[in-house]
């Protein structure tokens, strides 16, 4: 049987009614002051200058004298400063794969990826945050898009060969400190997971892998013989796909989402995976909700 076509990813992603339909059912899921107001209202996982307590530590020259507890300094006769948990003005960064293997299977991995760029976006927004949007494409250095741009998105082509890890290695990606990163690709490159989420993760305020697949990509059944090209080396390779080879396959998937798991536990980041023909809509209300990503209003 025919696989069915999905249709063509949105022109304007940023008015896509899919979209519009979760921004009026979902926030994202980050950790609120109990007494918010309208700034300083998401919390990181570093020190800054909330109000709300952390810890203590030795005082170092340059830190902020009005952070010195001076009563347990008369106590104790040792400098002490109170860390307190930082103030996030919502700063969030996208980093979307645009390389060749997200538009495969018709496509539906790069429709998903733009409707998910656009949410969590669009999401940002409303809390008065400027989201930066990295799409990881074939242009040097990597294309950065605002919020206005995004929904010209479609014209720039999903025709990247180098992968995340890469560029990452090559310092092409320039990350914010204490930013929200949320990461979209499928992650189906060769990378070391623990290096990759430890690098992902330096400096930043909340860290949070979306990794999407095509359902062939979770599942794929098995054929007589073809010919299966790499779509961004172009290399191919005439095989028959037998249970025995989709089952190594299975395995070091499994393997890959397991390393990926671990590192992001270890990195206190947040990591989920997806289906793309799920579509959006059944993403938010299963996966991303459960991951804690998004909450329902």
């Amino acid at each position: 049987m025919a696989e069915p076509v999905p249709p063509p990813p949105p022109t304007d992603v940023l008015n896509d009614p899919v979209v519009q339909q979760a921004i009026s059912r979902y926030q994202l899921g980050l950790p609120r002051l109990p007494t918010a107001g309208r700034t300083g209202e998401l919390l990181g996982r570093g020190t800054g200058s909330s109000l709300e307590f952390q810890e203590y530590r030795e005082y170092v020259p340059g830190d902020d004298l009005r952070h010195v507890d001076w009563g347990a300094y008369a106590r104790s006769d040792a400098l002490m400063v109170r860390l307190f948990r930082e103030e996030i003005s919502p700063r969030t960064e996208i980093i979307v794969d645009g390389s060749i293997s997200m538009t495969t299977q018709n496509g539906v991995k790069q429709q998903l990826a733009l409707q998910l760029t656009s949410l969590f976006a669009q999401l940002t927004g409303r809390l008065g945050g400027a989201p930066a949007i990295h799409l990881l494409n074939s242009m040097h250095p990597p294309l950065r898009l605002d919020l206005n741009s995004l929904g010209k998105a479609r014209r720039f082509s999903f025709d990247g060969t180098e992968s995340l890890s890469e560029l990452l290695n090559q310092s092409a990606l320039t990350l914010k400190p204490q930013s929200i990163r949320i990461v979209i690709s499928d992650f189906l490159f060769p990378h070391d997971p623990d290096q990759l989420v430890k690098r992902l993760a330096s400096r930043a305020s909340a860290l949070w892998l979306v990794q999407v697949l095509a359902d062939w990509e979770w599942d794929p059944q098995p054929t007589s013989g073809r010919r299966l090209i790499d779509i961004e080396s172009l290399h191919h390779a005439d095989m028959i796909v037998s249970q025995s080879a989709i089952q190594t396959y299975k395995e070091r998937l499994s393997r890959l989402r397991e390393s990926l798991l671990v590192a992001t536990r270890r990195a206190h980041a947040s990591f989920v995976a997806l289906t793309a023909e799920d579509g959006l809509e059944q993403v938010c209300r299963n996966e991303l909700t459960a991951s804690g990503l998004l909450r329902p209003v």
